[in-house]
């Protein structure tokens, strides 16, 4: 490799952007076509909010920017790409089946970079397309950071191998105009022992605040952080837009102090630190090792209970028969319905089902049941399992079908009610 030219004394850190187009625009299309339309309309926007998150508040300088993209299928979009300043780079079908080079010329100009005199801090790869995960490697080898911007079903190794994964509802959130939590990126050396920038403050006062130290101090033991998250929304609203400027529940939750401590461990955990500790946090509920186990720790799917999924299912299907919601506005009234019928799940678990039902084509309308949505569910299961390489015999299949589902399927199967 060339040795990295010297700073210029520039400030910010030096990164690199490398968009698969095609693969993030069609996963886009399959979670929230407006959020689609935006990232292939105004790569400025969302480009400059991943600039203003760097560690330490330094914010990122992206010396290189490209985008590769099918010309014949997307080339009116390349007039936003070249006005935001990026160098936008052809990759045209080459097979019958429609197979781009946009890996091989991303790749090889990724290396170019790494290996160059740019001296790059951070690399950024917008796919989720899992044969990158040698690059990232080589990323990791030459002690660069690197994040992944997933439109998509991210592979276990790839999504390991990353620093950071921008995940599909996140990006939506950045796309959308809502505010998420700063993406971690290396420091620059002057920045390393810098104190951290300061975030916004909660007053002390405010309802929500108050409401929450209550809950938490008189508390049994540790709360699920689904509930708490519950309690704040109720006591103001206002904080559903973006926690007050924190962006997420647990960044809120974490800086209020006075003894108060979040993890976010099992979907998120708050609890008076005066009284308990991490160590009285529960196991998972119902999720002894096991199949289960197995199954959630391999492919990233939510740890919750059968009882928790088969909730979600009624919960989802009974506000999809009210009204059209959009996804950001379902994930939150389902895991608010969740909390009030006795099983609280995250937020982030939530979003996790909602795009998995997205992955199986499954169309989110009011004519769609719980078991409907079990069923959808648990195929695309079935399918992270299958391309994790999890191998099961004919009674833990059973068993993942039974937990993934809520129970819905078996209740169907047997003539049940799923009511």
């Amino acid at each position: 490799m060339s040795d990295p030219l010297p700073r210029s004394g520039r400030p910010g850190i030096r990164a690199a952007m490398f968009v698969d187009f095609d693969n993030v625009y069609t996963g886009l299309m399959a979670l929230d076509p407006a959020a689609a339309k935006r990232f292939a309309e105004d790569p400025k926007h969302w480009t400059e909010a991943l600039a203003d998150g760097g560690a330490g508040g330094e914010s990122r300088r992206f010396l290189i920017r490209n985008c590769y993209l099918n010309p014949v299928v997307y080339s009116k979009y390349r007039t936003y790409w070249t006005r935001a300043g990026f160098r936008v780079i052809d990759c045209p079908s080459l097979t019958q089946r429609g197979k781009s080079s946009t890996d091989i010329n991303l790749v090889l100009e990724a290396m170019d970079a790494l290996s160059g005199s740019g001296g790059i801090d951070e690399f950024f790869i917008a796919s989720a397309d899992a044969d990158f995960t040698s690059l990232i490697q080589r990323f990791r080898a030459a002690d660069r950071m690197t994040t992944v911007i997933a439109a998509g079903a991210v592979a276990f190794a790839y999504r390991e191998m990353a620093d950071h994964v921008v995940e599909s509802h996140d990006f939506v959130a950045i796309l959308n105009g809502t505010t998420v939590e700063p993406i971690h990126a290396v420091a620059s050396p002057k920045q390393q022992h810098a104190p951290a920038a300061a975030k916004p403050k909660t007053k002390a006062a405010s309802p929500a605040v108050r409401d929450v130290l209550e809950f938490v101090r008189t508390a049994p033991g540790p709360v699920v952080g689904a509930m708490v998250a519950h309690r704040a929304l109720t006591a103001d609203p206002s904080l559903k837009t973006d926690w007050g400027g924190f962006g997420k529940f647990g960044t809120w939750v974490a800086q209020i102090g006075q003894s108060v401590e979040y993890s976010p461990a099992q979907g998120g955990w708050v609890w008076d630190a005066k009284r308990f500790s991490s160590e009285d946090l529960p196991a998972p509920a119902d999720l002894q090792p096991g199949i289960e186990e197995q199954v959630t720790r391999v492919t990233d799917v939510p740890a919750l209970s059968e009882a928790q999924f088969r909730q979600v299912f009624l919960a989802m299907a009974a506000r999809l028969r009210e009204h059209p919601l959009n996804r950001t506005e379902l994930s939150r009234l389902v895991r608010d319905d969740c909390v009030s019928a006795g099983q609280p799940v995250s937020r982030n678990a939530v979003n996790f089902v909602l795009q998995g039902l997205a992955y199986a084509n499954f169309q989110l309308n009011d004519q769609a049941t719980a078991p409907d949505l079990a069923a959808a569910w648990t195929a695309n299961v079935e399918e992270l399992c299958r391309v994790a390489l999890l191998e099961f015999d004919a009674a833990e299949k059973s068993a993942v079908r039974r937990w993934a589902s809520g129970g819905l399927l078996q209740s169907t199967q047997t003539g049940d009610s799923t009511a």
